[in-house]
């Protein structure tokens, strides 16, 4: 009953690094659980580093679009800060997701981008 590790399933969309450009995450297949939330971890900024954070959905893992603002609960950051975590519920119907870290200006940020899957069909989760 308290062993949440196994009725979860984690995949890392950005890995965690220090991006100096527009970072377009993986797609992560949802398929086999019922929610998914998306959670941005961040590092330094150096030189002002002004990253956007969005989520976008696919039918396919090849045609991603941003994901509607009704689709998601809990709002991501417009701007990332320095030393935070950000999350957002993703409550599309889509088979896959993926984060975009988009770079505005400045110079890097250190950030990874974590999708947790959870309401696993099939338990334990691998």
């Amino acid at each position: 009953m308290r062993d949440l590790a196994h009725n979860l399933g984690f995949v890392q969309s950005v890995v965690p690094a220090v991006l100096t450009a527009t970072a377009t995450g993986t797609g992560v297949d949802l398929l086999g659980f019922d929610s998914a939330a998306v959670v941005i971890s961040t590092g330094a900024i150096a030189g002002s580093g002004n990253f956007t954070p969005k989520v976008q959905e696919s039918d396919d893992n090849v045609t991603f679009t941003d994901v509607a603002a009704g689709d998601l609960t809990g709002a991501l950051p417009a701007v990332l800060l320095a030393s935070t975590t950000a999350k957002a519920s993703y409550i599309g119907n889509k088979r896959y997701i993926r984060s975009v870290l988009t770079l505005n200006s400045g110079t890097s940020i250190a950030a990874s981008v974590l999708v947790t899957k959870g309401h696993a069909s099939s338990r334990p989760v691998a």
